[in-house]
């Protein structure tokens, strides 16, 4: 029984955080001292842009007039994946009550937020899919105002196709905003005046920073930092298309880690040679960012069981994780920790990060532990609810007088005896012994 690292990573995602942090909380105080006016500073500063922040209804038609059908059918489809699986989320949740006690009734309400920030990237690429991604599913949640923003892109407003995405995905509020000062504007309600309840969509290390620093004062959808892929793969896997798997996500930027776990030696030797052509053969700017990613962060781990593999997945904890085995049901049924799951050869990230319809924001750096990925669940809260009769309190009320008394609150013991005393007049209980001063 062994693990054994082929490739180790030179560094971890967390190696730069330190500054993002300092950065991200000088400029949230900023913001929140001076507002608008701040943000509008930002934007000039940042990302060059001097424009109207707010997107109207003509600006979307005339930014949008130009792209042709072919590419709106292709978004309106991408869109149309999502939010028939995000409808299905929501359709696997229900309300309910149930009489847990003769006279007591609790129950369980499904209430979306007010409002929702969605944030969409648009720095070394235009992310089209993070609009839908994030808009089409707080709508079909049943969110009732969703405040959109997007970078500028090279010096204009927003990418048109993003845009066009946007307005597909139901978007009410649209804002021309990047990085810290658009995550600000949502939480604030700067533009808009409508202070968002959660924010949601990836982003780069400082607005994944601002995310973690707001959070508490509004909801986020996961703790995110760079984009992660894994790959498991045995004997059976294809080298050439596990070498382009690791590639493919590493393109996101230089601190996107790729990990190869396998227990085939042959495999992990085909795939470490293979790699560094395909960087080589990629467009100027993916080659830069892969490159650097595969070279700091990159990882390729055997082991000498599939159980081991599985330990190693779990433990990692990363956000796509690609399965190329034999017996997938196996590997379903026994991996706990991932962002998504794509499960066989024919699965690939991309696919999910696109098209097929399950959400591409999902957590990073281990977060998968504990949390899934964007859903309307995010954006749906989870409330209880309970009612009593008077014949109800003859029973809940002595247990709670007494629980409150061991628990030295005499203050909520009272509540109780209160509503003995009047629901049954001249009837003793057992309330335990008074707290002493």
């Amino acid at each position: 029984m062994a693990i054994t690292y082929l490739k180790k990573a030179a560094r971890t995602p967390d190696t730069e955080s330190g500054n993002a942090r300092r950065v991200v909380e000088d400029m949230l105080g900023e913001i929140e001292r001076r507002g608008e006016a701040a943000v509008r500073e930002y934007a000039e500063k940042l990302d060059r842009w001097t424009g109207d922040i707010v997107v109207g209804a003509e600006e979307i038609e005339r930014r949008t007039a130009g792209i042709d059908a072919a590419t709106r059918r292709d978004i309106e489809f991408a869109a149309g994946q999502v939010r028939l699986f995000a409808l299905a989320q929501r359709d696997s949740m229900r309300e309910f009550s149930i009489e847990v006690h003769p006279g007591l009734v609790a129950g369980q309400r499904l209430i979306p937020v007010n409002v929702a920030g969605c944030y969409v990237p648009t720095g070394r690429y235009a992310h089209i899919a993070s609009a839908y991604m994030a808009i089409a599913t707080a709508k079909a949640a049943g969110v009732p105002t969703v405040v959109a923003c997007s970078t500028p892109y090279r010096g204009e407003g927003i990418h048109p196709q993003v845009l066009y995405a946007m307005k597909v995905a139901g978007a009410d509020v649209i804002m021309t905003l990047g990085g810290v000062q658009a995550i600000a504007a949502l939480a604030f309600g700067l533009f808009s005046g409508k202070p968002a309840d959660i924010i949601v969509g990836p982003g780069n290390k400082f607005v994944a920073e601002a995310k973690r620093m707001l959070f508490g004062r509004v909801g986020i959808d996961v703790f995110a930092g760079p984009s992660e892929v894994a790959v498991i793969a045995d004997h059976t896997a294809d080298a050439d298309i596990v070498a382009a798997t690791l590639v493919g996500p590493a393109e996101h930027g230089h601190e996107s880690p790729a990990w190869l776990f396998t227990t085939s030696r042959a495999l992990a030797d085909a795939v470490l040679e293979r790699v560094p052509a395909l960087i080589d053969a990629l467009p100027a700017t993916a080659r830069d960012a892969a490159g650097a990613a595969w070279r700091d962060y990159g990882e390729v781990i055997l082991c000498d069981t599939r159980e081991e593999v599985a330990g190693v997945s779990d433990t990692y904890a990363t956000e796509h994780l690609e399965v190329h085995a034999s017996d997938l049901d196996w590997w379903l049924a026994r991996l706990t920790c991932y962002g998504s799951l794509f499960l066989g050869e024919e699965t690939t990230v991309a696919f999910g990060d696109k098209a097929s319809g399950p959400n591409h924001v999902l957590p990073t750096r281990g977060a998968a532990r504990y949390s899934g990925g964007l859903s309307v669940h995010k954006f749906i809260k989870t409330v209880t609810w309970q009612r009593m009769t008077r014949e109800a309190n003859h029973a809940i009320g002595p247990v709670t007088a007494r629980i409150s008394r061991l628990e030295g609150m005499e203050g909520h013991a009272r509540t109780a005896d209160d509503r003995l005393a009047k629901y049954f007049p001249g009837e003793r209980f057992a309330l335990g012994p008074p707290v002493a001063d």
